[in-house]
């Protein structure tokens, strides 16, 4: 299970280290609406898909909270069909559906979960609700 701030599940975008700092920085500036995971992982860690209009703490290594995003659209496609408007929205500077694909196609290997065209890719969009640690009192906001 994923762990819980203020009653939200926690939204951890990457690794730890320099590419989950990146990937932060691109939602807190609102170029990274989206994010893919892969539906296998989901259930080996007991989890339900993310729900419209469910809100999730965006967190940092350490899991202290850096902001609270909520979800607008989750679909769940083969690898080989998610569709460039959904890779754009994930604001990581791709420049083609075929570059995306590359890109988490290596990143999923190097975390040791190696992916095919029939790989089940979970595609959330969601919007930053606000920014900052904000206390638990903007959680629900």
């Amino acid at each position: 299970m994923w762990p819980q701030i203020g009653g939200l599940r926690t939204l951890a975008l990457g690794t730890p280290g320099e590419l989950r700092a990146n990937l932060n920085t691109l939602v807190l500036a609102g170029v990274k609406t989206a994010t893919a995971g892969l539906l296998d992982e989901y259930a080996e860690q007991g989890e339900e898909l993310e729900q419209v209009g469910e809100r999730l703490a965006l967190v940092d290594d350490h899991d202290a909270l850096v902001g609270v995003v909520q979800v607008t659209g989750v679909e769940v496609t083969r690898f080989a069909e998610v569709r460039w408007d959904f890779a754009r929205a994930e604001g990581e500077g791709d420049r083609s559906i075929e570059e995306w694909r590359a890109g988490h196609a290596a990143y999923w290997a190097r975390v040791g979960t190696p992916v095919t065209d029939d790989s089940e890719i979970v595609c959330v969009r969601f919007r930053l609700v606000s920014a900052g640690d904000g206390g638990a009192g903007d959680l629900g906001t």
